[in-house]
């Protein structure tokens, strides 16, 4: 994972800065093994054997992944997110995923809504990052939604 959690393309849109060091690692992906079972399905992602990334829900309902860039544009965060989505669907008796994006994350946005996700509401200045505020979007997305849009 510091592969990926240390790459400053990876991170431009996380919710940390790069990881500097392994033990910064260690700590993200502990608390990550530690987090309540009943309040979270995070799953890493692999690609021949290789991590590539994280998807899931550090905290339900809220949706996260992280990908690191050599596997952008393949289409691997939208398999990734698809399997989580339908685990906590089946595995969790929630009933709206939600997601918060950055406004410049694009390809996010555009990711959320290929999956249905609606827009619900935007904050300014919800994360300081480093030195800098960033923005917030806001996405929800149905139990309903999500099985009409999958069935069969």
């Amino acid at each position: 994972m510091h592969g990926v959690l240390s790459n400053v393309e990876a991170t431009r849109w996380w919710s940390t800065p790069p990881h500097d060091t392994l033990d910064q690692t260690r700590i993200w992906l502990d608390s990550m093994i530690e987090a309540p079972a009943d309040a979270s399905d995070d799953f890493i992602v692999e690609m021949d054997g290789r991590l590539i990334g994280k998807a899931g829900f550090w905290r339900l309902p809220e949706i996260g992944y992280i990908l690191h860039p050599d596997v952008w544009g393949q289409g691997l965060a939208t398999e990734a997110l698809t399997a989580v989505i339908d685990h906590v669907f089946v595995a969790r008796q929630v009933e709206t995923l939600t997601a918060d994006v950055d406004p410049g994350n694009l390809a996010s946005i555009r990711l959320l809504e290929k999956l249905g996700f609606e827009k619900t509401g935007e904050a300014k200045a919800t994360f300081l990052i480093g030195d800098q505020w960033m923005d917030s979007l806001y996405y929800g997305l149905s139990r309903i939604r999500w099985t009409s849009r999958h069935k069969g």
